[in-house]
């Protein structure tokens, strides 16, 4: 039967278990709330303090870089075009030097200003924070394999460049703090790149690609005599496009909205650079196989034609462009003819007008002469006369006189 005495006292009992329950959650929520608030409290200054070790925002390698994943790389080595699909393929070393207009902006801003930086300041501070590789500069036998890789102390002491290891440095890992200042970004005066034109099977079109770049400094001795170059190491462009792609440049003084990235400038081939390499057997530059300037000049440039009418040459032309390359060579050879009847034209009026001078020169001048002669003759007439009428002027005087006596 039901006992309200027993039940009472049952439901009180519940009812404390339950308030217990709730405050013992309640407690145990408010904790973990509080460590999740710490905890996010100690990253954040975490981050702070790491950002800050230094004590320079400026320096170049605390200055990280935005990050760049797997999918990234993967993205700019998609493009590649494998060696079975290659018909063609020649290698050429360009020399870009900076003082052309053209590849000015791979030095300036010479220091950073609003987060802009120059080509060589970003390629050192990948290099410094151990995020890309470098390899050794062989004049002309690059290769870039683990073997070639260089130790980025051992440049930095090569080139005299001051730095420190930073921190969370390792032997197999190391990292380095380099201020600023002790960039010779303003040293950088050139760099060599290596192009690869390649002719593709599958498009049937001719690439030129930027396989690897060198930076090269420019450096004088105590006495200040001729500048020395000194290539530094090779880069390859597909490491570090990831990073170009996200530094944006201007490309000149009539737009100052930088629309650009350098990977645009290195992919859209911007620049600007004379050949002074091409991959041979004798391993030679465009200097030794050609010393005098002219034959250089001419070789370079031979060259270069070749490089961007090899795709139109190798194809039988159409039937069109076959009319359309006649009419274009008859339509110059009429003008060169129409050129030069012309030329004859106006040597023949010159020559006649020049004819015509001299005739008239000729005749002033025979008529000069006899105008002289006449005037010459006159007086001669006037002395021979005077004698013979005074002679006669006497005589008749004297004939007068005697008449009269």
């Amino acid at each position: 039967m039901f006992n309200p005495k027993t039940n009472h006292t049952t439901y009180h009992i519940n009812m404390k278990l339950l308030t217990k329950y709730a405050i013992a959650a309640l407690t145990v929520t408010s904790t973990a709330l509080a460590g999740f608030a710490q905890d996010d409290t100690s990253s954040s200054s975490t981050i702070v303090r790491r950002r800050g070790a230094d004590g320079r925002r400026g320096n170049a390698a605390a200055q990280q870089a935005p990050g760049v994943t797997d999918r990234m790389q993967e993205f700019y080595k998609a493009n590649q075009t494998s060696d079975a699909d290659k018909m063609w393929m020649r290698v050429i070393y360009r020399d870009l030097e900076l003082d052309n207009p053209k590849n000015a902006s791979l030095y300036y801003p010479e220091e950073v200003v609003d987060g802009q930086e120059n080509l060589f300041r970003i390629i050192m501070r990948l290099l410094a924070n151990n995020q890309i590789s470098a390899y050794e500069y062989l004049d002309g036998k690059e290769i870039f394999t683990d073997q070639y890789k260089i130790k980025v102390r051992d440049m930095l002491d090569r080139f005299h460049v001051l730095y420190a290891d930073a921190k969370g440095s390792t032997e197999k890992n190391p990292k380095f703090t380099i201020e600023e200042s002790d960039v010779p970004a303003n040293e950088v005066l050139s760099y060599y790149i290596l192009e690869k034109w390649e002719f593709d099977s599958r498009t049937n079109k001719t690439r030129r690609i930027v396989e690897a770049l060198c930076p090269v400094l420019h450096r004088s001795d105590d006495f200040g005599g001729d500048a020395v170059r000194y290539p530094m190491f090779w880069v390859k462009l597909p490491d570090i496009r990831p990073y170009l792609a996200q530094q944006y440049i201007f490309i000149d003084d009539d737009n100052n909205l930088p629309k650009y990235t350098y990977d645009d400038f290195f992919t859209l081939s911007m620049y600007d650079g004379d050949i002074y390499k091409t991959r041979n057997l004798t391993n030679k530059s465009m200097m030794q196989m050609f010393p005098d300037p002219d034959d250089r000049k001419r070789a370079q440039d031979s060259i270069q034609n070749r490089l961007d009418t090899f795709d139109k040459n190798i194809w039988v032309p159409s039937r069109e462009e076959v009319i359309a390359a006649r009419e274009a060579r008859e339509a110059a050879e009429a003008e060169a003819e129409a050129k030069a009847a012309e030329a004859e034209g106006i040597a023949a009026r010159d020559g006649g007008d020049e004819a015509e001078e001299k005739v008239t020169r000729t005749t002033r001048g025979s008529r000069g002469k006899a105008t002289t002669k006449k005037k010459e003759a006159k007086p001669k007439k006037a002395r021979a006369s005077k004698p013979k009428a005074i002679k006669s002027n006497s005589n008749n005087a004297v004939r007068s006189v005697r008449r009269r006596k």
